[in-house]
């Protein structure tokens, strides 16, 4: 019965030439963009975290904002993330919360070698994978 969370980014340019008038004139490349970090809960659509970084902060550096923002008397049961959110750091926060991470590995995904539940539980399913 626990919230079960959908994290992701979006870009959103807020400065610069629109997408025609760029192809068309060519003109001088001086867009800006900001990060939203997004989290929703997958049963209602409800918006339950959100956060603006500018462009250059990872999706995982803003993981541990997001989670903060549902409030700690209210169970997360999973975060459900993409791979960019594959790091040990996510995996720690989500397992703070007492909820299950749902996160593919990346491409390149190695096994990690601390035995921490986080570690352990990503490679599991680093090995089922391949």
């Amino acid at each position: 019965d626990g919230l079960h969370l959908l994290v992701d980014s979006t870009g959103l340019k807020f400065l610069g030439e629109g997408e025609w008038k760029r192809k068309k004139y060519q003109p001088e490349y001086r867009r800006q963009w900001r990060k939203l970090h997004i989290g929703i809960d997958a049963k209602t659509l409800q918006i339950r975290a959100v956060q603006l970084t500018t462009n250059n902060v990872s999706d995982s550096q803003v993981l541990g904002d997001l989670l903060d923002q549902i409030p700690l008397d209210e169970r997360i049961d999973s975060v459900y993330t993409d791979g960019a959110y594959d790091t040990k750091h996510c995996r720690q926060v989500i397992l703070d919360r007492d909820a299950h991470a749902v996160i593919p590995p990346r491409k390149n995904a190695k096994l990690w070698k601390d035995k921490k539940l986080r570690s352990l539980e990503r490679n599991e399913l680093l090995k089922t994978v391949k």
